[in-house]
């Protein structure tokens, strides 16, 4: 042998280990709608350098808040090509993927956050399943609380709605529903055309929670909020199971344990942020309006009609909605004996 050869033999493992090493490291690049110094934010980028220090730099995770990469169907439409890795995204939206994901949006499902949390403690599983079998990771699941009708206009009874020019969110079939069964047009816009819509006068009325209408400024064109709780908004971080699937199992477990924790504080951070939001409008003059009961009753069957409208269109599945309804009935039926 050639007094070379320990040497030449040295020098190609050092290089298969260093190539080995290199193709341990992986970037995940996320994108989302939440604005940069949103609580949202400081938290994923929190989450995001403990998982770097844990894994020692194996997995990072690079964000692109604000919409920058566009819309959520932008962002999918990246990921499916490899471009991004994975978004924390709107329920709604990844609806596109998974129709089920959204089950917990459909109107006036649930009547408060007990009802929401019965529910989420035995689904929440079954939906990060469904979305595993479509090819995607759920490293985090977080609600965006309840979604209600703001406009610069009280809305007393469904009528009133028929005088406004509200917004439908690009893509949302759920919104969408809700409107054909009232029997009025809404204007469709993405989310970053909204507050140039409210300062144009082209839309005055918005379905948001009190957190997501501070945070991008809508509020300040808004006068009223109807106090029914509409629509309870979810989000979740996702991950393409092709990128995932290149991290090691142990930063696997690392990646989830972090970002599942975290999202799980956002849960909680979220509903009190809520909260204070609404003191927040309330403060600056903003009048809630609580329709009377016979109109809860009319609000409650145009919900109804929209689920029905929704299920014909394979908006979800009808098993699955016979599901959370027996959960439904199950926690009501508890607090009725309590």
């Amino acid at each position: 042998m050639s007094r070379h050869a320990p040497i030449l033999l040295m020098s190609l493992l050092l290089g298969c280990l260093f190539a080995a090493g290199a193709q341990a490291q992986t970037t995940l690049k996320i994108a989302t709608l939440a604005p940069d110094g949103t609580s949202w934010m400081h938290a994923m980028r929190d989450g995001a350098a403990e998982i770097e220090t844990r894994t020692e730099g194996r997995v990072k995770l690079k964000f692109y808040p604000g919409g920058i990469m566009g819309t959520d169907q932008a962002v999918l439409k990246k990921i499916r090509i490899g471009q991004l890795h994975g978004g924390a995204l709107t329920a709604g939206s990844i609806a596109e993927i998974y129709p089920d994901a959204q089950i917990y949006s459909l109107p006036l499902l649930f009547r408060d956050y007990d009802e929401v949390d019965y529910v989420r403690g035995h689904m929440d599983d079954r939906l990060s399943q469904g979305l595993k079998e479509k090819g995607y990771e759920v490293v985090g699941l977080s609600e965006g609380g309840f979604a209600y009708l703001m406009s610069d206009a009280p809305i007393r009874r469904v009528e009133d709605l028929g005088n406004q020019k509200s917004w439908l969110p690009q893509g949302d079939q759920i919104t969408a529903a809700i409107y054909e069964t009232v029997g009025i047009s809404p204007i469709t816009l993405p989310i970053s055309d909204v507050y140039t819509g409210l300062q144009t006068g082209l839309i005055d009325t918005i379905g948001s929670t009190p957190t997501a209408a501070i945070a991008f400024q809508w509020h300040t064109r808004m006068k009223t909020v109807t106090d029914i709780p509409l629509i309870y908004v979810m989000g979740m971080m996702i991950i393409d199971q092709r990128a995932y699937r290149r991290i090691d199992a142990r930063d696997q477990r690392v990646l989830n344990e972090v970002m599942g924790r975290i999202f799980a504080e956002l849960d909680r951070q979220s509903r009190t942020d809520n909260r204070k939001a609404r003191e927040v409008l309330a403060a600056q003059g903003i009048e809630f309006v609580t329709p009377a009961p016979d109109e809860l009753i009319r609000w409650r069957e145009i919900a109804n009609t929209s689920i029905e409208r929704l299920g014909t269109r394979g908006v979800y599945s009808p098993d699955m909605l016979t599901v959370i309804r027996s959960h439904l009935a199950t926690y009501r039926a508890q607090a009725r004996a309590d």
